[in-house]
């Protein structure tokens, strides 16, 4: 393969794999939107950590424009849930992740 010929490879590579990370992004926005999520004020209500779900009680979340309430999101990644523990205060961004409401980021406040 001449040295042309490799760079035209690896340039049609790098093009298909960002279009294959804009195509399957969590939210509409990509990632950057998730990251930038604003964080909410809640209470953890109940942990479930074997079907991957938490219960919050949450103030209202601007980027969902959802008022205040108690109500379960999945959490897409496991190790989110692992120190919590229903009480704690907690500082946390969500999202809709393929339809669910999920939680993309979580702190606790005590």
């Amino acid at each position: 393969m001449t040295r042309s010929n490799l760079l035209a490879a690896l340039i049609t590579l790098s093009i298909a794999a960002v279009a294959h990370a804009q195509a399957t992004s969590t939210t509409p926005q990509g990632a950057a939107a998730t990251a930038a999520a604003p964080m909410t004020d809640g209470e953890v209500r109940r942990v479930d950590k074997e079907a991957g779900k938490v219960t919050l009680r949450h103030g209202p979340i601007a980027n969902l424009d959802m008022p205040g309430m108690t109500m379960v999101f999945k959490a897409p990644d496991p190790k989110i849930l692992e120190n919590l523990k229903e009480g704690d205060k907690v500082r946390f961004s969500a999202d809709r992740i393929n339809g669910a409401m999920a939680v993309t980021r979580i702190e606790t406040a005590n």
